[in-house]
């Protein structure tokens, strides 16, 4: 009878390190993506995917990786469990990042090449709707209650606002030269968008589409257009917005409700994008020039660890 009793407990005492989060990293050099032990804090696998990899999702159970292969002209999914491509969704032309609908079904994809927003049923394999938007689309997120997706035109120099109900473009907020990412804040008041070349970040109130608060970046010994934002991260308790300044090679830490600037942290050459661990106290930043992710300490907000990855490391996703 004790040792009945026991049995199950020992199964999940064995079975834990199988259950530690992880982190998929895209290469856009290599082809491929790196899987990284956040316990171990160290690149354990490489997985083959399309051409350029950039953009990556995560489905609402974690089990599927959507990943755009912007040279494949394709979406593909990963099956996390096996790590292996199942399907190849319609993308539209040079997909470059993507955003999922909280349904877990469409899938907003922008193709930099043809100044549209494709729309795709990631469940039926087939495309919904194409919208036509700025030139040079790229950044896209969808509001936490699914109301809007917002597209960003590097080159027209807007956010595009998408009626998901019915598809439609219905209205546009001029920011600053080239935006690149957009990401709303978790109760879905504001969206924060980057504009690489412009150097600033603004802050949007999504009510009214208007700009609450335009941010501006200065780093001691870093020539000012060396100071180009791309991904911003947000943590859930509204305390901090994280912005990556590209190729001056800081994260700038920001107070989310003060908007001030608190610090800039030395991370790798380059960087790009960000994501948390589940549970928000690990940062992990890729830098495409260096080859690497940096790890940051978001309660003492240090950066600790520096982790290999592929060339040209872009897009970057943890599953719990």
């Amino acid at each position: 009878m004790r040792t009945a009793l026991l049995a199950p407990l020992a199964l999940l005492l064995v079975s834990g390190p199988a259950l530690a989060a992880t982190a998929y990293v895209s290469n856009e050099k290599d082809n491929n993506l790196s899987v990284i032990d956040l316990d171990r804090l160290e690149t354990v696998a490489t997985i083959d995917v399309g051409m350029r990899p950039r953009g990556l999702a995560l489905s609402a159970d974690n089990r599927l990786l959507y990943i755009c292969a912007s040279d494949s002209d394709t979406v593909q999914v990963m099956d996390l469990a096996i790590r292996k491509i199942i399907k190849q969704l319609p993308s539209g032309a040079d997909p470059e990042q993507f955003a999922l609908h909280p349904n877990d079904q469409w899938l907003y994809i922008s193709n930099e090449d043809d100044a549209l927003v494709t729309v795709v049923d990631v469940n039926k394999e087939e495309v919904l709707a194409q919208i036509d938007v700025g030139v040079e689309p790229e950044g896209m997120a969808v509001s936490p209650d699914g109301k809007w997706a917002v597209n960003t035109s590097e080159t027209t120099n807007m956010l595009h606002w998408i009626d998901t109900a019915t598809n439609t473009l219905v209205d546009n907020t001029l920011v600053d030269q080239r935006p690149r990412h957009v990401e709303f804040s978790k109760d879905g008041n504001t969206l924060w968008a980057s504009s690489e070349i412009g150097g600033t970040v603004a802050v949007v109130d999504v009510g009214t589409r208007q700009i609450l608060k335009k941010l501006k970046f200065e780093i001691k010994g870093v020539h000012p257009d060396k100071v180009q934002p791309v991904g911003v991260k947000l943590t859930a308790d509204g305390k901090y917005a994280f912005v990556a300044l590209g190729p001056a090679n800081h994260i700038a830490v920001v107070d989310a409700n003060t908007y001030e600037v608190l610090d800039y942290l030395l991370v790798g050459r380059r960087v790009w994008h960000m994501t948390f661990n589940p549970d928000e106290s690990l940062l992990l930043a890729t830098n495409g020039v260096s080859g690497d992710v940096s790890v940051i300490d978001v309660d003492d907000l240090k950066v600790t660890r520096s982790i290999k990855v592929g060339r040209y490391p872009w897009g970057v996703v943890v599953t719990p």
